[in-house]
């Protein structure tokens, strides 16, 4: 997971813009394993009441179509970003028999939790 977008070192970048950088990782990440949807769901599926929209999508239509546009709404819109998430264990959970497979996108959610997962404290 290498951060080779930005000339800055992810400690000295806020941390909305290190989640910017974290999902455009994931995006990249997603899309060399051949797991980025071209076409939208339909909106139906994305209105799911179940976590991670598990009754309409599959995990990497949820973190495509779902998680990502919402963190960078949130970024975007300078709106609080989420402080208690847990992405990478779910990523765990769906791709276990393919665990090498799936590394770098893991590695990614991984990161994303642990950047916003209680960051409010941190400032």
């Amino acid at each position: 997971m290498a951060n080779s977008s930005s000339n800055k070192p992810m400690a000295a970048q806020s941390i909305a813009q290190q989640t910017l950088t974290l999902l455009a990782q994931l995006e990249a990440d997603l899309q060399a394993a051949e797991l980025w949807d071209k076409q939208m769901p339909k909106p139906a599926q994305l209105m799911s009441s179940q976590p991670f929209a598990t009754d309409t999508l599959d995990f990497h239509q949820w973190v495509q179509f779902i998680m990502i546009p919402s963190l960078r709404q949130c970024v975007q819109q300078r709106k609080p970003l989420p402080t208690k998430i847990a992405v990478s264990p779910m990523a765990l959970e769906v791709w276990k028999g393919q665990l090498k497979a799936h590394r770098e996108i893991i590695l990614t959610l991984k990161a994303i939790d642990e950047l916003l997962d209680g960051h409010h404290e941190r400032h």
